[in-house]
């Protein structure tokens, strides 16, 4: 029987309790499809980094449903994101795990939905529904990505122990004033990126870390998908190993520099793409507050901060493209 919590703590102590006669909880894996499982990166990221014994992975839904990793089952937990609900793939996802005994847990924005008769634990995340998210009246701290994250910090702290514990807490208290300042920011240069970049047919962006995933659905869910853009997001330190052959004067960059320990990564693409390209988009977390957040956590939320940056930057461009983004050719509208 499933329930709806956002209490996150005491889901994962009721999960690991419930796992204790059956060998305990060996493994987490993070389940969705397009921008839900790039929501889940830093989740994914903070677990490989920070977990010694507890396995993880970040898995598309279809992906983890045809080629489903051998050692999940009775001791996995599966932390599914699925906005609506209704994503076909990620409920087959949800089915899988019910059929194998995991503790299935999905994270949702809609309280009555189709996968939830399949959830274990229903956890409800806060999301901006205006207008191409620019109200930003929620609560950030509430997210998706936060609550994945909370998934993964509460399981390492319950288990292996978790060092920067009361830090991350105190950053999360943090992270939805930095948001909130860095849109009113970054207004009046989206005006003038979507000015300069209105007629382009190509966009790249660029990251590398816990915010990675940031990248990768600014790419694919708004260039590609809502701006019928051509587009990839190269993470910075692949920049190197093939992707600036392609850098000249012409093509636009949008880059992520991140605070914390990848920012070094950023920052010299960053010094490549000033010698030799000149259509350079960049936001950094320095500039937009986030290193008031303590450096032994701010990697984790450099996501959140460009993922409620690009709205502003997205709201502008589509206006000045005369293109919707709610604007769909396939989507919803044919079958696939």
């Amino acid at each position: 029987m499933s329930y709806v919590s956002t209490d996150i703590k005491k889901i994962v102590a009721e999960i690991i309790e419930n796992k204790k006669e059956k060998g305990g909880v060996k493994n987490i894996y993070f389940v969705g499809c397009g921008g839900s499982l790039g929501a889940l990166y830093p989740a994914k990221t903070f677990m490989e980094r920070e977990a010694q014994v507890l396995r993880s992975a970040w898995i598309n839904s279809n992906e983890f449903v045809h080629s489903t990793p051998k050692d999940f089952g009775e001791n996995s937990i599966i932390c599914l994101a699925c906005h609506k609900g209704n994503t076909p793939e990620t409920i087959q996802a949800a089915k899988l795990g019910k059929e194998k005994g995991a503790a299935v847990i999905i994270l949702t924005w809609l309280e009555e939905s189709e996968i939830i008769e399949f959830g274990d634990y229903i956890i409800r995340y806060t999301f901006d529904a205006s207008l191409d998210h620019l109200a930003g009246d929620i609560d950030y701290a509430g997210e998706k990505t936060q609550c994945a994250l909370l998934v993964a910090v509460e399981l390492l702290a319950q288990t292996e122990g978790y060092e920067n514990y009361d830090k991350f807490y105190e950053g999360l208290g943090m992270i939805s004033n930095i948001i909130k300042n860095a849109r009113k920011h970054v207004a009046e240069r989206a005006e003038a990126f979507a000015e300069e970049y209105k007629n382009d047919s190509v966009i790249y962006t660029m990251g590398s870390g816990a915010s990675y995933g940031a990248a990768y659905m600014e790419s694919i869910c708004i260039f590609m998908e809502m701006q019928w853009l051509d587009s990839s997001s190269i993470h910075t330190g692949e920049y190197f190993h093939g992707p600036f052959e392609i850098t000249d004067a012409n093509r636009p960059f949008m880059i992520q520099i991140s605070e914390g320990t990848t920012r070094e990564l950023d920052e010299r693409a960053l010094t490549f793409l000033k010698k030799y390209a000149k259509r350079i988009e960049v936001l950094d977390a320095k500039e937009l507050g986030l290193s008031t957040i303590d450096a032994s956590v701010v990697d984790y939320f450099n996501h959140a901060l460009f993922n409620n940056v690009y709205p502003i930057y997205n709201h502008a461009l589509a206006t000045k493209r005369e293109h919707p983004l709610a604007t769909r050719r396939y989507m919803w509208k044919v079958e696939y």
